[in-house]
């Protein structure tokens, strides 16, 4: 991030000045890219994740002064209902009541089905499915009461379609479209909308470590892997940007995107058109 100085725009009008927002696996990839944009839009944040401690207090310290909003961090593990709940907690004791919540966190495991093993199976669903439910459940009677929110979770083309070897992720990912139809459809009438994100391959730090180990395992070039095995799938043949699910993030959030819900919305270079 290129986060050096408090940007002018921070003295104008935003459109979510003085909303609360959470961004679960938000220090670092898609989940950070998601919390620069909305705090760009004047946002107070409450970040998420896993990481070395001393980068999350500078990612959290970078974020607050560049926008010039209050940025908080719970480090909340989130295959723990209970976990969770405290996080929940603690947004609303340290920023106020929850205006947004978006639901980014998710791991991943690939085997095929018959070596899955049980444990990786159960954790993708927690934290990739279960978590999302859970924090909905605690943020959206407060939300409905309110007349104001927005949910957004961060689903992926394979919450649309499947791939081998990732049936946990895949399942997973089509649970969080289903939750977020669901979750729409009860709160039409209150001012909360629902929708889901649905990326396909999207630069982060993760995406390059997978490139290059994928190139080691395989005796194959960088290049090679990108273009042969990687977006394969996306015929546009590029990666999407954080900054991209950012943007749209904030649309959604913001006055554009009030009759927007139980959409899911692809970001995949065209993978789902095919």
């Amino acid at each position: 991030m290129s986060m050096t100085a408090t940007k002018s725009a921070t003295t104008v009008h935003r459109p979510l000045e003085g909303r609360v927002a959470i961004v679960t696996g938000s220090t670092s990839g898609i989940g950070l890219g998601i919390a620069e944009s909305l705090a760009e839009q004047g946002a107070t944040l409450v970040l998420n994740g896993f990481g070395d401690p001393a980068e999350i207090e500078r990612t959290r310290q970078t974020l607050a002064t560049l926008n010039g909003v209050a940025v908080h961090y719970s480090p909340a593990d989130l295959s723990m209902p209970d976990k969770i709940c405290e996080m929940i907690a603690f947004a609303r004791d340290v920023a106020g009541p929850i205006d947004i919540l978006v639901n980014n966190a998710g791991i991943q495991h690939v085997a095929p089905i018959g070596e899955f093993p049980t444990a990786k199976w159960d954790a993708i669903l927690a934290v990739n499915l279960s978590s999302a439910f859970h924090a909905i459940k605690a943020v959206l009677p407060q939300m409905a009461e309110r007349g104001y929110g927005r949910i957004i979770n961060v689903a992926s083309a394979h919450g649309l379609v499947a791939s081998p070897f990732k049936s946990a992720y895949v399942a997973a990912k089509h649970g969080v479209i289903g939750l977020t139809k669901t979750v729409a459809l009860e709160s039409a009438r209150t001012g909360v909308t629902c929708n889901a994100i649905c990326p396909g391959y999207v630069w982060t730090p993760l995406v390059e470590k997978q490139i290059a180990d994928q190139a080691r395992a395989h005796n194959m070039t960088e290049e090679k892997v990108i273009t042969d095995v990687l977006l394969t799938s996306q015929p546009n043949r590029r990666f999407a940007s954080v900054e991209e699910i950012g943007a749209l993030a904030s649309f959604l959030c913001g006055p554009g995107g009030a009759s927007i819900t139980g959409a899911s919305l692809t970001v995949d270079g065209g993978w789902t058109a095919q």
